[in-house]
């Protein structure tokens, strides 16, 4: 009982954000579905390796929707969306979004991505410094998602703002501040709601709000829920994408020297920086729908179950050295992007912009570094992103 209230204690603290790896390793060894109380107060699980965490991400009997597990008063405005949803409205809202993430479009806007990329770079001119988060992983992919979504892209620092708002709410007690940013995104979808209803374009907010599936319109709430997801998910994916993966190159030279010398190699070293160190520490909620058994372990209904997908994607027993960082793996089943229905539909537009944005970093500066230790980094508080707040570089153009 002690070591596991040791465990308890040890993680989602300050120590914890820096590295989690140790408290996993430790968890998947001591109590890999650990109850506890989480952050915000919420009762449930943590479930820490490999095994588990795909039966999980599969059970039907884990829901999505907070409705089913507490009722409608517990459910989000933004909650009202494929991610937050089961079948046979998952189909529903999925099929939607899906017509715009199709893998023909996805590669049709390659070029256009690295057209961004090097207009990105060329702004930082013959500056020796940049800061990697600011001023090139954010931009990047909230300028793709902008442009996708049809919003104008001068809001792009408004949507940063309420996103970071919303990724807290998730994460404690909604403060005053959060409540404000809320109100604010809310008005601001209600008026270009209202603008596309008049004036319709090509762009997939237009096409959500005029959409028809199976007979169907999206509602008013499913609407803020599904361009909510594609804002947030749109960019922050990315973002700790190429942080975090910049970051293991810039702490793996050896792997950063022969991605420099075989760039053909950037696929497989996406997939093991998704693996090593991904953008998402913890899936998004589940409840148990009913009581239930899963892998030996009794659930009441309402239970929260979370999975700790950077824990499973260590998990020695699926992966052969897990804590090597090693952009030559064979391809790894990681899990990086979810499992099963809830797979991220814009896995494939992330990983492209993965690809472009380090290839095209490390082709134009090829010795730069880190303008910092690396214990000096301050990582982002919370369960769901895992991410960098900023990342100084020192610039040595060719």
């Amino acid at each position: 009982m002690h070591v596991n209230e040791s465990l308890k204690n040890a993680l989602f603290t300050e120590e914890f954000t820096q590295n989690p790896y140790p408290v996993y390793e430790n968890l998947r060894q001591q109590d890999p579905i650990m109850n506890l109380h989480f952050p915000d107060g919420r009762y449930g699980w943590l479930i820490s390796n490999y095994d588990d965490a795909v039966a999980a991400l599969k059970d039907g009997r884990f829901t999505k929707n907070v409705a089913k597990a507490y009722g409608e008063q517990h459910a989000s405005v933004f909650s009202t969306n494929m991610l937050f949803a089961d079948p046979p409205d998952h189909k529903r809202l999925r099929g939607l979004v899906q017509k715009g993430f199709t893998p023909q479009r996805i590669e049709g806007m390659r070029d256009h991505i690295q057209d961004i990329a090097n207009r990105l770079l060329d702004d930082i001119g013959s500056r020796n410094t940049m800061n990697l988060i600011d001023e090139y992983a954010f931009k990047l992919p909230i300028i793709v998602i902008s442009e996708i979504l049809g919003v104008p892209l001068e809001d792009q620092d408004k949507f940063r703002k309420w996103s970071n708002s919303i990724i807290s709410a998730s994460n404690r007690e909604t403060s005053e501040e959060v409540l404000i940013h809320m109100k604010e995104f809310i008005a601001y979808l209600n008026e270009w709601f209202d603008k596309v209803r008049k004036e319709p374009g090509d762009d997939m907010i237009s096409k959500l709000v005029i959409a028809e599936e199976e007979g169907e319109r999206l509602s008013e709430q499913e609407l803020y829920g599904v361009v909510t997801l594609m804002i947030i998910a749109g960019h922050e994916t990315t973002v700790n994408l190429i942080g975090n993966g910049l970051l293991a190159l810039l702490e793996h030279p050896e792997q950063r020297t022969l991605l420099q010398e075989q760039p053909e190699l950037i696929h497989g070293a996406i997939e093991e920086m998704l693996r090593y160190n991904g953008p998402v520490e913890f899936s998004t909620s589940r409840w148990a729908a009913e009581d239930l058994e899963f892998r030996g372990v009794n659930m009441n209904k309402g239970d929260l179950v979370v999975i700790a997908l950077n824990s499973a994607n260590r998990d020695p027993k699926q992966f052969d050295d897990p804590d090597l960082f090693d952009i030559t793996r064979d391809k790894s089943m990681h899990l990086a992007f979810g499992k099963g229905i809830h797979l991220c539909l814009g896995a494939p537009l992330a990983r492209m912009e993965g690809e472009i944005a380090i290839n095209t970093l490390l082709r134009r500066y090829p010795e730069l570094e880190l303008h910092s230790s690396v214990d000096r980094l301050e990582w982002r508080p919370g369960m769901i992103v895992r991410g960098v707040k900023e990342i100084p570089l020192s610039l040595s153009r060719q």
